[in-house]
């Protein structure tokens, strides 16, 4: 099995919890991107989702000139070692319904991002159509008004359960 660090993009551009939300808007869009890490300096701080722009900028009234990125950006984030197995991450992701991860180095600096899209491509396997599967089912369903879906519990205890400490 590959390690994350042979299919990761490497290179991400981050920005900063100082940085406003219409620039990180502009930023995603120049890019082409859904999703951005925060970083206060090299570490990650959070994660920055085009959802996390509409859900609680735009919809609680929090996008207008002055609001910055550590308003609402998620700071709960699950990230990985750019060192371990790419099924292993494929497992965190699927367990915790997220389709991006930051990775990071011993030191826990940014070094790149890794994703499902990723994933599809450079790994073949029944496993990574299986996760893919869940991940997006479940995610159609909680979208649906179905099934209540918790991707975060603000506490940490997620990612300890899947055996990361918050950084």
């Amino acid at each position: 099995m590959k390690v994350v660090s042979q299919i990761m993009t490497r290179g991400v551009r981050a920005v900063k919890p100082s940085d406003s939300v219409i620039r990180a808007a502009q930023a995603m869009e120049e890019l082409n991107v859904g999703a951005l890490p925060v970083c206060d300096a090299e570490r990650v701080v959070g994660m920055l989702t085009d959802r996390d722009i509409a859900v609680r900028g735009v919809a609680q009234g929090l996008a207008d000139q002055d609001a910055k990125v550590h308003e609402i950006m998620t700071r709960e984030v699950k990230w990985c070692m750019s060192e371990e197995s790419v099924e292993d991450v494929l497992r965190v992701m699927s367990i915790h319904q997220i389709r991006r991860m930051p990775v990071v180095d011993r030191q826990h600096q940014l070094v790149g991002m890794i994703s499902l899209g990723d994933i599809a491509t450079q790994v073949h396997g029944a496993h990574v159509a299986e996760a893919l599967h869940e991940i997006s089912e479940t995610e159609a369903v909680h979208r649906a008004g179905m099934l209540p879906v918790k991707l975060n519990d603000g506490d940490g205890a997620a990612a300890n359960r899947a055996g990361r400490q918050p950084l």
